[in-house]
C-alpha cells in the first residue's frame, strides 16, 4: 500500500522546567542516601557473621536501575544488593523502596 494517508504521530519530548528537574534530582539523591543508610544498617547488623574468616554479608553492586513515579514525575533509582555466602538467604529488602514498586503513595 503505497498510497496510504496514515500519518505517524510523534510524541513530544517531556517539557521540564529547571526547577522541576532540580527537585527530581534532589528526590533521587534523597532516596539514594536513605537506601544506602538501610544498607549500612543491614551490614552492621550482620557484621559479626563470619564465613571462612571473612565477613559473610557484603555489598555486591546494584540491581538494575528502575523508574518510580512520584508526584514530581518519574525518578530513576538504583537499589544496592548484598551477597550472602553463608547460605542464610540474607538480602536487602528496602522499607522505602519495596520490590516491584512502580508508583509512590504520595
Amino acid at each position: 500500500m503505497k498510497n496510504s494517508n496514515v500519518i505517524d504521530l510523534q510524541q513530544p519530548d517531556e517539557i521540564v522546567d529547571p526547577l522541576t528537574e532540580h527537585l527530581r534530582n534532589g528526590a533521587k539523591d534523597l532516596i539514594s542516601k536513605a537506601v544506602e543508610l538501610e544498607l549500612q544498617e543491614l551490614l552492621s547488623q550482620y557484621s559479626d557473621l563470619i564465613v571462612n574468616g571473612k565477613q559473610a554479608v557484603i555489598r555486591n553492586g546494584y540491581l538494575p536501575e528502575r523508574k518510580i513515579q512520584t508526584g514530581m514525575g518519574a525518578v530513576e533509582v538504583k537499589i544496592p544488593k548484598v551477597r550472602d555466602p553463608s547460605g542464610q538467604g540474607i538480602k536487602l529488602n528496602s522499607k522505602l523502596i519495596p520490590p516491584y514498586l512502580k508508583r509512590d503513595t504520595s
